[in-house]
């Protein structure tokens, strides 16, 4: 004869999976089954809602694995979980399930980086579109203050070349909120530009990031 389900059933993340869907968890409550092997569940359960009530999940999503590690509750090893399982999280949100999204406007590509708008760090990134305009390969260039100095062409062109894109659009965040792009950005994305001229892959445009807001330069004239 099947148990009854008592109130402590119903609210047990572990007892949800398994009797509706993984659909039906709260955030904290998937934080906590990953947490869970060190700390009991009610405890696991405390400790994921302590992390996400201070780090929106759009955060956490972004974080380094020596971030991950400084939180309260997060171990060494638990950061290696939870890093291996964002990054599976991004690379099936990213090939879309075999489906390529298509760039249309500069809105279009707000989806695609969702995972670095609200990053504490500056995050550079490389779209790499087909002749349809699909997008068929995101490239995390950089991580740190974007520097012409720093960044070279072939870290862009490189893997550009090696998913036989005809063409690239340059995304990076502003963790200060303000979208409005420096010297350096546009200096960097003329260098960008040339360097695309000279290899046959054009630079379509660089957008910049910041939170729920972002600015095109292709729009604003900038390049």
């Amino acid at each position: 004869m099947a148990r009854t389900p008592t109130v402590a059933d119903v609210d047990n993340p572990l007892y949800k999976i398994k009797t509706l869907s993984v659909e039906a968890l709260r955030d904290d409550e998937l934080l906590a089954i990953i947490l869970r092997t060190k700390y009991n569940l009610a405890e696991a359960l405390e400790r994921a809602h302590g992390v996400l009530s201070t780090h929106p999940l759009s955060a956490l999503l972004c974080m380094q694995r020596a971030e991950l590690i400084a939180l309260n509750g997060i171990s060494a090893g638990k950061a290696d979980t939870l890093s291996a399982a964002f990054e599976l999280a991004k690379r099936g949100l990213n090939q879309g399930m075999g489906i390529l999204p298509s760039i249309t406007e500069p809105s279009d590509t707000l989806a695609l980086v969702t995972d670095i708008k609200d990053a504490k760090k500056e995050y550079f990134i490389a779209l790499f579109l087909n002749a349809r305009n699909q997008v068929i390969h995101k490239e995390t260039v950089s991580v740190g203050s974007l520097n012409a100095s720093l960044v070279h062409p072939r870290e862009v062109f490189a893997p550009a070349i090696g998913s036989a894109a005809a063409s690239v659009i340059l995304v990076h965040n502003h963790p200060s909120g303000d979208c409005t792009p420096s010297r350096e950005d546009i200096e960097l994305t003329r260098r960008m530009m040339q360097a695309g001229d000279i290899m046959g892959i054009e630079i379509l445009d660089h957008i910049v990031v910041a939170s729920e807001r972002f600015l095109s330069m292709r729009e604003a004239h900038l390049i």
